[in-house]
C-alpha cells in the first residue's frame, strides 16, 4: 500500500527527478536542524548540510548527474553573488582604513597555503586534483572546490583522453578538520596569548575614536562678530571641514528655516548643524557657543522625513542635478547607504535604495517624493529582473576565456569568481542600467544560505557515495595529516605575524582567521566565545578578496600541475 512512499523516501541507485529532489531536501532539512544544535559554544549552521549529505550519500541516496551539476553550480552562483552584494560596500570603504593591512595578511595566508600544497605535491606523489580537494576542505573553501571542478571540466573538454580524480573526495575527508582546526586555533591562541576579551574591546574602542564616527547634530548660537554678515558658504569654506547647517532661526523670531549656502549669518542666530562630533565642537568654538534653544527643533514650519530612492528619475543622479533646495525648498541633511551615514555633498551620486533625510515643508516633501520615489513597498519586493540580470553578467564574466601562453587551456574565472566580482562592482557603483545593488537584507541572507545549502547537499551526497571505501582506498589518515599541514601552519603564522608584528587587535584577528578560511561556523563560534561582534567586521573586510584568491589558486594549481 505504501510502496510509493518507500520508493520516494528510501535510497535507490538510479533515482528519478523526484527522488533526486527528495534526497536534496532530506540533506538540507536534516542539516539545518542539526546545524541549530549547540555543541558547547559551537553551532555549525548551514555547514552541517555538508555532513548530512555525506551521511545520506553513504546510506545510498543518489542524485541524477544532470540535476547534480545544476544544483551544485546554481547553488554556488547564488552563494557568491549574495556574499558580494552583502559585503561589497564595506569591502571597498575598508581599504581607506585597516582593510589594506587585513587583506595583505589574509591573502598572504592563502598564498602560503597554496605553497604548502605545492610542497606536498612534490613530496607525496599525490595527484594535484586530490591535493587541491584536500586544500579546499582544509580551509573550508567551497568556491575553491567549485573552481577546481570547473577547471577540470574545461581541461577534459580540450583533452578528452585525460583522466582526473574527483577533488570532492579530498574535500569531504578534510572539511571537518578545517572547521574544528580553525576553532581549535582560536581557543589555543587565546589561552597561550592570555587574551582578555574585555581588554581587547577597550583597546579597539580607543583605536576607533577618530575613525568612522557616526554623524550627529548639535545646536549652537552665533556670537562671534567675525562671522556676522558672512554667508554660510564663506563660513564653512573657511572652517575647512565638512558640516551641514540643516536649520536656522534668527534671534527674536520663532520661524525656523532650512538655509541656503547664500544665507547671511546674523548676531545670535541659532543653527542646527550636522557632522562629526569633533568637527561640530570645533565649529561651535570658533563661531559661537552651544545653544539650548527649543524652537529650532520645532516642526511647526518645517518637517523632517526619510525618503527612499526608488524612482529611475533619481537613481544615478547627483544631488546637484536634483537641486532639491531650489526646486522644492528642501534640504538634504544626511544620506543612508548600506548601513552607513554619508554627508550630502553636491557631487554625491544616488543609488537605488539610498535613504535621504530631508527637511522642508510637508507640501515640498510630497512633491519631492514624486521624483525620488519613496516606495518602501517596492524595496521589500524582490526585483528579479535586476537579480537575474546580475547573475547573468556574473556567469558571462566567469565564462570569458583568458589565454595564458604557458597554460594548456585558457583560464576562466568560473561560476565562483565571476558572479562574486560582478556583485562587488555592482555594490560599489550602484548598478548598471536596470541592474542595481539594492536587495533587502532578508532576501540576501535567503539567497546566500539557500545557495550554499544546495551546494553542500549536492557535493555531500555525491562525495558520500563510497566515502568509507574512498577513505580506505586513498589512506584517509594520511590525507588528514596533509590537510593538517595546510590548516595549521598558515594559521599559526597568521597569529604570530598579525599579533606581534602587525599589532592587530585579537578580536579583529579572530575575524581575519575565520575570513581567511571562509568559515562561517568558526565566525559564529568566535563571536560567542569572545562575546563580541567585532570579528564579524574584519571577516567581512577580507572575505571577498580571500575568496577570489582561493578560486585563482585552486584553478592555477590544476592548470599548471595537472
Amino acid at each position: 500500500m505504501f510502496d510509493w512512499l518507500q520508493n520516494l523516501l528510501l535510497p535507490v541507485e538510479n533515482p528519478s527527478v523526484t527522488q533526486s529532489i527528495v534526497a536534496i531536501m532530506l540533506a538540507i532539512g536534516t542539516g539545518i536542524f542539526l546545524g541549530r544544535l549547540k555543541l558547547g559554544k559551537i553551532t555549525f549552521g548551514v555547514s552541517a548540510v555538508m555532513f548530512t549529505g555525506l551521511f545520506l550519500g553513504h546510506l545510498g541516496y543518489r542524485i541524477q548527474d544532470g540535476i547534480l551539476d545544476f544544483i551544485r553550480d546554481f547553488g554556488l552562483i547564488l552563494f557568491v553573488y549574495g556574499i558580494g552584494l552583502q559585503v561589497g560596500p564595506s569591502f571597498f570603504s575598508s581599504f581607506r582604513n585597516e582593510g589594506l593591512k587585513f587583506n595583505i595578511l589574509a591573502v598572504s595566508t592563502v598564498l602560503f597555503g597554496g605553497l604548502i600544497t605545492i610542497v606536498l605535491f612534490r613530496l607525496t606523489g599525490l595527484k594535484i586534483e586530490d591535493l587541491v580537494g584536500i586544500m579546499s576542505g582544509s580551509v573550508t573553501n567551497t568556491p575553491g572546490l567549485g573552481a577546481a571542478k570547473n577547471t577540470i571540466e574545461e581541461i577534459k573538454n580540450s583533452f578528452p583522453n585525460k583522466t582526473f580524480d574527483d577533488p570532492t573526495i579530498g574535500y569531504a575527508i578534510t572539511y571537518p578538520l578545517g572547521v574544528f582546526g580553525i576553532i581549535g586555533t582560536i581557543i589555543l591562541s587565546k589561552l597561550l596569548l592570555k587574551i582578555n576579551p574585555e581588554v581587547e574591546m577597550r583597546k579597539f574602542r580607543m583605536s576607533k575614536i577618530n575613525q568612522e564616527l557616526p554623524l550627529i547634530h548639535k545646536k549652537m548660537r552665533v556670537t562671534n562678530p567675525e562671522y556676522f554678515g558672512k554667508t554660510l558658504h564663506q563660513v564653512i569654506k573657511d572652517f575647512g571641514h565638512e558640516i551641514v547647517v540643516s536649520r536656522l532661526k534668527h534671534s527674536g523670531s520663532d520661524a525656523v528655516q532650512s538655509p541656503t549656502l547664500d544665507t547671511h549669518l546674523r548676531d545670535r542666530d541659532v543653527l542646527m548643524i550636522v557632522g562629526l562630533e569633533s568637527h561640530l565642537d570645533e565649529f561651535i568654538q570658533k563661531v559661537g557657543r552651544p545653544s539650548t534653544d527649543l524652537f529650532i527643533e520645532s516642526d511647526s514650519d518645517i518637517r523632517k522625513k526619510n525618503i527612499f530612492v526608488t524612482k529611475p528619475s533619481a537613481v544615478h543622479k547627483k544631488l546637484s542635478q536634483l537641486d532639491l533646495y531650489n526646486t522644492y525648498d528642501l534640504k538634504v541633511t544626511r544620506v543612508f547607504r548600506a548601513g552607513r551615514e554619508i554627508l550630502p555633498r553636491p557631487s554625491l551620486e544616488l543609488f537605488y535604495g539610498d535613504i535621504l533625510r530631508v527637511i522642508g515643508s510637508r507640501e515640498a516633501i510630497e512633491e519631492a517624493e514624486k521624483i525620488i520615489g519613496n516606495s518602501e513597498k517596492k524595496l521589500l519586493e524582490p526585483d528579479f529582473l535586476s537579480l537575474f540580470g546580475g547573475l547573468l553578467l556574473g556567469v558571462i564574466l566567469g565564462s570569458i576565456p583568458i589565454v595564458i601562453p604557458s597554460l594548456p587551456v585558457p583560464i576562466k574565472l568560473g561560476f565562483a569568481a565571476g558572479p562574486l566580482i560582478v556583485a562587488l562592482l555592482i555594490s560599489r557603483y550602484g548598478g548598471i542600467s536596470f541592474i542595481h545593488s539594492y536587495i533587502n537584507n532578508g532576501a540576501i541572507y535567503f539567497m546566500k544560505d539557500f545557495g550554499i545549502c544546495l551546494f553542500f547537499a549536492a557535493v555531500g551526497i555525491h562525495a558520500g557515495d563510497g566515502f568509507y571505501e574512498n577513505f580506505i582506498k586513498y589512506n584517509g589518515w594520511n590525507w588528514l595529516l596533509f590537510g593538517s599541514a595546510i590548516t595549521f601552519i598558515p594559521l599559526i603564522a597568521m597569529v604570530i605575524v598579525g599579533r606581534f608584528f602587525m599589532k592587530i587587535n585579537y578580536l579583529q584577528l579572530a575575524g581575519i582567521m575565520s575570513g581567511s578560511y571562509t568559515d562561517p561556523a568558526a565566525l559564529s563560534f568566535s563571536t560567542n566565545y569572545l562575546d563580541s561582534d567585532i570579528p564579524v567586521q574584519s571577516y567581512a573586510q577580507v572575505y571577498p578578496l580571500v575568496t577570489i584568491f582561493r578560486i585563482f589558486v585552486a584553478s592555477l594549481l590544476i592548470l599548471i600541475f595537472s
